[in-house]
């Protein structure tokens, strides 16, 4: 039996796309699917943009249960991928476990550190980016109520929005900033109804202007906030064309960045703690053709200030990843 079928006949519930049998990077996309129009979705954007470059060829696994997680970390490690990229902080136990086991293999993970040398741990500033976006909407809105849903109850998703929070006070310090968390466990990330009810539960309370930071929850908030006619914030890719002159804009994590710079780094990846923040275009604000006439000039002088600011060091955006505390609420 091959190597090929060995792996295809062990991981058959994972989706395996292959090229080349050996060197080729490789990708695992967690938990919500490949094509969930946000996080995941970012890091194929990414890996996309190596093949159109360089015309190389890539791994690719799609999680269909937490059970999977290591198994498909050592098998791609055993098929000669490298560096091996994966999505999402649920990985770091698994891979603090694994990569010692693979010590000519380099690995990247997204969302979360692990003290291993041939680990490069990819960390987002997102509370810059959700700072930028909670003054967008504290200036759109005319109720001075707006709304933050966000997907499984973690410190990281609590990051987004004490730094959105922080962004709203920054323009209306009399807002109200209503917040929910679809749940705590990870199908927080793929329940566009629940999204839709909380959705609906903070109109109720007056809210205008909705950031979801939920994954594919997320795509449940901006559809029912684009029906009941409100506005809302899009995550992690540039969500502002599922609705176009609904989505006040959204909030760019450059996950596509962090796997495009890793694929081309190839086997020669740096290790370590590599931050990506508002300076080096890590985090930041979508304006495009859809959402254009949503945002007034003054409103992007506004945050285009702030973010000279903040990367000048002039305002200090609170990360709540570094006391689990947010200062404002």
């Amino acid at each position: 039996m091959t190597l090929m079928k060995q792996f295809l006949g062990a991981a058959a519930t994972l989706a395996l796309f292959t090229g080349a049998a050996f060197a080729d990077p490789a990708l695992i996309y967690d938990l919500g699917g490949k094509f969930d129009k946000s996080f995941n979705e970012a890091a194929y954007t990414g890996a996309k943009k190596w093949v159109d470059e360089t015309g190389g060829s890539y791994k690719e696994l799609e999680m269909q249960s937490e059970a999977q997680r290591e198994q498909a970390l050592r098998r791609l490690a055993e098929s000669g991928a490298n560096p091996i990229v994966m999505t999402g902080f649920a990985f770091g136990d698994v891979l603090n476990t694994v990569a010692p086991d693979y010590p000519d293999t380099k690995f990247a993970i997204i969302d979360m550190v692990v003290d291993q040398p041939n680990v490069r741990s990819v960390v987002f500033t997102e509370e810059q980016g959700s700072f930028l976006v909670g003054m967008m909407a504290a200036q759109a809105s005319k109720t001075g109520t707006v709304g933050f849903i966000g997907g499984m109850d973690i410190p990281l998703i609590r990051k987004f929005a004490c730094g959105y929070v922080q962004g709203v006070k920054a323009v209306n310090p009399d807002a109200k900033v209503i917040q929910n968390m679809t749940g705590t466990t990870p199908s927080a990330w793929n329940d566009p109804v629940k999204g839709s009810e909380l959705t609906k539960a903070q109109i109720s309370q007056g809210a205008d202007v909705i950031y979801a930071a939920a994954g594919g929850t997320g795509i449940g908030v901006l559809q029912t906030a684009a029906d009941e006619g409100i506005l809302s914030i899009g995550v992690d890719s540039n969500q502002n064309y599922l609705h176009p002159g609904k989505v006040l804009t959204s909030m760019l994590k450059r996950v596509d960045n962090a796997v495009y710079e890793a694929f081309k780094a190839g086997d020669t990846l740096e290790t370590g703690i590599h931050v990506m923040d508002l300076k080096a275009e890590g985090v930041g604000y979508a304006l495009d053709d859809d959402n254009a006439a949503l945002i007034t000039d003054e409103m992007k002088a506004t945050v285009d200030a702030a973010a000279a600011k903040i990367i000048a060091g002039e305002i200090t955006v609170h990360d709540y990843m570094s006391d689990n505390t947010c200062p404002v609420e």
